[in-house]
């Protein structure tokens, strides 16, 4: 399935793993978490189940507050999200949404073209460490 504005990876290792990893990588490039949500601790919560789904949010004010000064509706989707998740076969996935189609989404232009190149080179470098193994 492919998502428009969507990247996706294949992990490595299972989705508990491929979290913890993503989280440490976060930090190792001294962004800061925001939170950690258990999709399918919520949904066991209400007698629901869900698949492993677990969201990391995290960012760094440098980053998105231009974005924001120029458009603030961006706002909305900052700070930054991944998602792991794992598919029927048991496969394990991070996703998250591309800062460039984010950046076109509210058009942003012109002088935010460096810190959306900026935005996206960190959720691609997390992704990577995250999955690989």
């Amino acid at each position: 399935m492919t998502v428009q504005g969507l990247t996706r990876m294949r992990s490595g290792s299972g989705p508990q793993d491929t979290m913890n990893r993503l989280e440490a990588a976060v930090k190792a490039k001294e962004l800061t978490v925001f939170a950690r949500s258990d999709h399918a601790a919520g949904a066991g919560a209400v007698g629901l189940t869900l698949r492993p789904t677990e969201a990391l949010i995290f960012g760094n004010a440098k980053g998105g507050t231009p974005l924001m000064q120029s458009v603030q509706t961006i706002g909305i989707d900052l700070p930054l999200k991944a998602l792991v998740w794992q598919d029927s076969s048991d496969v394990t996935w991070l996703s998250y949404n591309e800062p460039a189609w984010l950046a076109q989404r509210h058009g942003l232009s012109g002088a935010t073209d460096a810190v959306v190149g900026n935005l996206t080179a960190a959720p691609d470098a997390v992704a990577k460490a995250a999955t690989a193994g």
